[in-house]
């Protein structure tokens, strides 16, 4: 048998382990309590996935040919539509649109994509997701952390050539609004960086941003007052997981840089990324019903107005929380404490040593659990 260097090679990729296996002993913790675990730390979807939806994807289910990466025509159409009715965005063409399988792919993939490597620099907010850092360590790059390119020195402010936003935010619900927006905008075309906009929660406003009690509903990157009219190196990156409970569905889309979406989708071509197309047709039907949204909202809001008060007379603060899933907390105490005192009372939430650095001394309690859930969690918070 040969030997030499190519015998020991190790196969696999360098990555992290992935974060939520140190909630193990949470869980476990949680599930002593004689009431039953009540899970608010993933924000999965529990209710059911709309009948509309369902009948779309039963409708479409003979479906023996390839489906296409661009996605079909009508889809598309549906995407620039929705575009327009509910975060009016104007002049989108259904060429700049894309179905994607999921978003968090394309969060994962897209440096790797954009032709990004080495040398090259992915920002993301201080505060984020994973697997921002994870996908410009697919591509090689090198993510670093900031909330604005003025943070940056000058060497590194250089070599930007990504900039993800993610307004509303995971786990903050932080919402940037059309002004601060611009200005990342501004900043990432002096460098001439894309911005990729992760707005998957857009819908989900709460306060000042929920446009069914009278606020504003929360801009895109693609807004013409943030772009300017030109989509240029603008991406808008969508999912369906949360408004429509379509996280099963794998449903999303990206949208905006017309001269960037042709290479994409090429690249995605020679990839097989395929959304498949039973479940294109579901997500262009979900697209246009605007009813299941409004009511799935309606079942949020509830169980944020319940949750939020329990979690203050808990001893605990929140911050941001503007939109979104998610109530992002501290008491004032090390994140895994505060973990622990809640896994005591059969309660699971996502710790905010997940999110960065700057996630120290957080929690993340998300509203994805059943009303009944969401009780128990409340008259536990209470109890005194």
């Amino acid at each position: 048998m040969r030997n030499g260097p190519s015998s020991t090679r190790q196969f696999g990729l360098d990555l992290p382990d992935y974060p939520w296996e140190a909630m193990a002993p949470y869980r476990a913790k949680a599930a002593e309590h004689p009431g039953g675990v009540v899970n608010l730390s993933i924000g999965t979807p529990v209710d059911p996935t709309p009948e509309v939806v369902q009948e779309a994807l039963r409708a479409a289910a003979d479906a023996p040919g390839y489906p296409t990466v661009h996605g079909t025509t009508a889809l598309r159409e549906a995407v620039v539509e929705w575009f327009a009715r509910r975060r009016g965005v104007t002049g989108l063409d259904e060429q700049a649109v894309m179905p994607t399988v999921g978003s968090k792919e394309l969060v994962a993939w897209l440096p790797f994509l954009l032709g990004l490597g080495e040398g090259d620099v992915v920002v993301r907010p201080t505060v984020a997701y994973p697997t921002y850092d994870i996908g410009a360590r697919l591509a090689g790059a090198t993510a670093v952390a900031a909330d604005s390119l003025e943070e940056l020195d000058d060497a590194t402010r250089a070599r930007v050539r990504l900039v993800w936003v993610n307004s509303p935010g995971n786990p903050t619900g932080a919402v940037r609004d059309a002004a601060e927006l611009r200005t990342v905008v501004d900043r990432a075309r002096e460098l001439g960086a894309v911005v990729a906009s992760d707005e998957c929660y857009a819908e989900l406003g709460w306060g000042a941003w929920d446009a069914q009690r009278g606020g504003e509903p929360v801009p895109s990157v693609l807004d013409p007052r943030v772009s300017g009219g030109d989509m240029t190196g603008l991406l808008s990156v969508y999912s369906l997981s949360k408004q429509s409970n379509l996280a099963g569905y794998r449903a999303a889309f990206v949208a905006g840089a017309p001269e960037l979406m042709p290479n994409l989708v090429n690249s995605r071509k020679h990839a097989g990324m395929i959304m498949p197309y039973p479940v294109q047709e579901a997500m262009r039907v979900a697209l246009g019903d605007e009813a299941h949204v409004l009511a799935q909202k309606d079942l949020y809001r509830s169980r944020r107005e319940r949750l939020l008060p329990a979690l203050e007379a808990f001893g605990l603060t929140l911050s941001h929380s503007e939109a979104g899933l998610y109530l992002w907390c501290t008491a004032g105490e090390d994140t895994w404490a505060t973990v622990g005192r809640l896994a005591g009372l059969g309660i699971v939430v996502g710790p905010g040593v997940f999110y960065g650095e700057a996630g120290h001394g957080f929690v993340r309690v998300a509203l994805t659990g059943t009303d009944e859930r969401i009780d128990a969690a409340v008259e536990r918070l209470t109890e005194r």
